[in-house]
């Protein structure tokens, strides 16, 4: 097979997206039931958006010349079960940085509304009803990221104008950044104590699942306040719920665990908990962004150069 005849699969329409090398095929494929041509000649697969792990896996088994898997996402949960299909070689790259403003505007959205009460506003206002009085400002506040990859450092640069008393940051190793020192995960059980808000946006990995769980919430002061921007599963459901419903603790999530959240669920009705479905990516910011992505990947794939983001490579 020559770069020629060669097949790239993808969400948008290849006319769409400014730059893309002329050295493919580019076949639209967004996750419908029929494929657009025959997956043993795809190279380059990106990933359908917001869809299902089933769908988004579906075509890998067949796509026997493929070298590259892109998502769209900086998550790549949703790809992991279908790699096994693969044959060795195939390089699995990420969405880093497609969702960093947008996930970070929701995130800062999501604090502010939440102390400043807006939901309780938004139900009084659905009744007519005047709901005055004291409410929390995010001035001064002691605020910890956990997760502090291009999403956490975007939250922090959002959080620089509300004068918060304090910004800590964790990921998975210390080191130095820009704005200062970034703890180690072993350092959370010092750092939660201290802060009036604690942000998640670590990526969902066997370290990170059920993270925020008993131990984790209990060493958060009262009256904090759980933001969660991550994936639902760095949460553990049961614990919050039990921190939530005591009224020790509140709670502003994007994801959760289930997820959707169905009908019934004691989350929906739980006290100071402000839930939004899912949607930090899904913004007017997203596909500019996505574009932009996939067409210099395209380009240092069609030129031989190594692509970016490379989170694995199969073996």
């Amino acid at each position: 097979m020559t770069a020629k005849t060669a097949d790239v699969w993808l969400p948008f329409p290849a006319e769409e997206i400014e730059g893309l090398p002329d050295t493919f095929r580019y076949r639209l494929w967004d996750g419908e039931d029929a494929f657009p041509a025959d997956p043993a000649d795809c190279l380059f697969y990106v990933t359908p958006y917001m869809k299902s792990p089933e769908v988004t896996v579906r075509p890998l088994a067949a796509m026997t010349a493929l070298r590259v898997v892109q998502t769209l996402t900086a998550g790549i949960d949703h790809v992991l079960g279908g790699l096994g299909d693969l044959h060795p070689g195939v390089r699995l790259c990420n969405a880093a940085g497609v969702h960093t403003a947008s996930t970070a505007e929701l995130a800062l959205t999501l604090v502010l509304a939440s102390l400043r009460g807006i939901p309780r506003m938004v139900r009084g206002q659905d009744r007519e009803e005047w709901h005055g009085g004291f409410y929390e400002a995010l001035a001064d506040k002691s605020v910890l990221i956990v997760g502090y990859g291009s999403i956490g450092a975007a939250v922090e640069d959002r959080l620089a104008p509300f004068e918060c008393g304090r910004v800590a940051r964790v990921a998975r190793t210390a080191r130095d950044s820009a704005r200062g020192p970034v703890h180690a995960l072993a350092d959370l059980p010092e750092l939660l104590p201290r802060a009036d808000v604690v942000i998640l946006t670590t990526p969902l990995t066997e370290a990170t699942r059920g993270l925020a769980g008993a131990a984790f919430l209990g060493r958060m002061k009262d009256g904090a306040l759980l933001v969660n921007v991550a994936r639902g599963p760095v949460v553990d459901t049961k614990s919050l719920l039990a921190e939530v419903e005591s009224g020790r603790l509140r709670a502003a999530l994007d994801v959760t665990d289930p997820e959707p959240l169905p009908a019934g669920h004691p989350l929906w009705h739980a006290p100071n908990v402000l839930i939004t479905p899912h949607v930090g990516g899904s913004s007017s910011a997203f596909e500019p962004r996505a574009k932009r992505l996939l067409a210099r990947q395209l380009a240092r794939f069609a030129a031989g150069q190594p692509v970016e983001h490379t989170v694995l490579i199969t073996e």
